[in-house]
């Protein structure tokens, strides 16, 4: 990872999701460009997306398409963090409102 602000943001990611007892893995696609740049997984929740961008930076037309695909799945969401605020926001919400469904839900099967 870069050095860049937007490097800063990815280690903070990763960093916050592994404190969680998460997984935050970097996706590789070889054929397919455009995919998110990490995986993250974490405990009690549903996997998710993240692209990092710098805050001046925005999804290429590409990236579009691709996030767009991943969405229409069933419960897949992508997200895009330019701030270490966006991330403890995602932490915050993402852990919260998935760790109550997926308790829920594991009840029920």
């Amino acid at each position: 990872m870069a050095a860049t602000k937007e490097g800063k943001v990815e280690q903070y990611l990763v960093s916050q999701v592994v404190e969680q007892g998460g997984m935050c893995l970097k996706w590789v696609s070889p054929g397919l460009t455009g995919v998110p740049d990490r995986i993250i997984l974490l405990p009690e929740s549903a996997a998710c997306f993240a692209e990092i961008k710098a805050a001046e930076g925005k999804l290429s037309a590409r990236q579009v398409r691709v996030t767009d695909s991943i969405r229409k799945l069933e419960g897949a969401e992508v997200f895009v963090f330019s701030t270490k605020a966006e991330v403890d926001e995602f932490i915050e919400v993402w852990l919260g409102t998935h760790a109550e469904f997926m308790r829920h839900t594991s009840r029920i099967h």
